[in-house]
């Protein structure tokens, strides 16, 4: 009688500790539009939280947000969500949406709208019933015959790279790809942050591409490195030691301004500038430095033992390996200031992703190919 009474008792207090605004959140989800205002609602607590200078208010926000966190959680299960695929024949809105949104590669116009759900292209979105014609996330797909190492435009066809080349009327001829690469992915609404969407669309369109072309057996990503330049001026802001060989140091050298104090500073100013990009003889000596710090960045540098850059992280939990850094694979200026013109190859071994996955949840481990682990070689991360 004891137990029950405390069994009792435990409900009791649980249910006098739900906040009252969180009965009415779920009567506005059952109106129309309702979602998607919560959705919104939540959007602008977290800019709140973020900007206030009130514990107490932000204290309030914490515990709104958490609520509302709980709420779409529930919502948007995977099971709550449809796949479409967005082609030039999809609704005028949704596509100028899919365009408006893209954040990885900026879309530059109707043309370059059109290459991107055209021949040897994929786009897919998630959908939510409750918000029709609202795509909630976006993943562009290229179909190519390698695992591409560049974002730029090859003159082959179909083209070996994300961006195109080729006429976009022309008829894909599917001897000419057998791999299918996610060169963007892009979650539309700020109110769905840490609510792991991502993931269940790459594994749909994974199943969408095999029984469309049953003879693609290649996934991977090209995926950005944001923050890796940003982390790379901290660490030299604070006077690290960059494990450089001695000819590296000896070809900056001659480079170095009056106003430098060492090589270490004409290497700073070269990167905040990409001043690098224009001088040749400086070309391969960067690719070393680079690559090698850029191995580290990804692979060693860790945030409560997880990698620490957030596109790893994504990646690396969905099962991916560490499989491929590309030199000078997005020199567009996005690209360079964000990581110094790399990109990385997240690859899915279908048969592996599962146990990668809980390897890395569980045990931080990060599946790595060997190239990666050459370039950490003798590297230890920043303690």
């Amino acid at each position: 009688r004891g137990e029950a009474i405390l069994l009792t008792s435990e409900e009791r207090l649980r249910n006098a500790l739900i906040p009252r605004y969180f009965q009415m959140f779920r009567q506005i989800s059952r109106i129309d539009g309702g979602v998607k205002f919560l959705v919104d609602m939540r959007s602008d607590v977290l800019n709140h939280q973020t900007t206030s200078t009130s514990e107490i208010a932000v204290a309030y926000y914490r515990a709104l947000n958490s609520a509302l966190r709980d709420l779409i959680s529930l919502w948007f299960s995977v099971g709550f969500l449809t796949l479409q695929r967005i082609t030039w024949e999809s609704p005028c809105d949704l596509v100028q949406k899919v365009s408006y949104y893209e954040a990885v590669h900026p879309i530059r116009n109707l043309s370059d709208m059109k290459q991107r759900v055209g021949p040897y292209r994929r786009c897919f979105v998630f959908n939510h019933n409750s918000m029709p014609r609202e795509p909630v996330v976006v993943l562009h797909t290229a179909l190519t015959p390698n695992i591409a190492s560049s974002i730029h435009v090859d003159a082959s066809s179909p083209p070996t790279s994300p961006e195109l080349s080729a006429d976009f009327n022309i008829k894909e001829d599917k001897s000419q790809f057998n791999t299918a690469i996610f060169y963007s992915i892009t979650s539309t609404q700020k109110g769905l942050q840490s609510i792991d969407l991502g993931n269940y669309l790459i594994k749909k369109v994974v199943e969408e591409i095999q029984k469309e072309f049953d003879h693609i057996q290649q996934f991977s990503s090209l995926s950005p490195i944001p923050g890796f330049k940003d982390w790379l001026i901290t660490e030299i802001n604070q006077i690290l030691h960059i494990k450089s060989k001695y000819k590296e140091q000896s070809q900056i050298k001659p480079h170095m301004d009056k106003t430098h104090s060492c090589i270490l500073e004409t290497f700073k100013e070269f990167i905040q500038k990409n001043s690098w990009v224009s001088k040749r003889d400086l070309e391969p000596v960067f690719k070393d430095i680079l690559m090698r710090l850029c191995a580290r960045y990804l692979y060693l540098e860790k945030r409560r033992q997880y990698a620490l850059n957030p596109v790893a992280n994504f990646h690396l939990g969905n099962g991916a390996v560490l499989w491929r850094i590309n030199w000078m694979a997005d020199m567009s200026s996005r690209g360079l200031s964000s990581s110094c013109g790399l990109m990385v190859n997240y690859r899915y071994y279908l048969e592996n992703t599962e146990y990668n996955s809980t390897k890395y949840l569980e045990e931080f481990h990060i599946e790595v190919s060997q190239q990666v682990l050459d370039l950490c070689s003798g590297l230890k991360p920043n303690s």
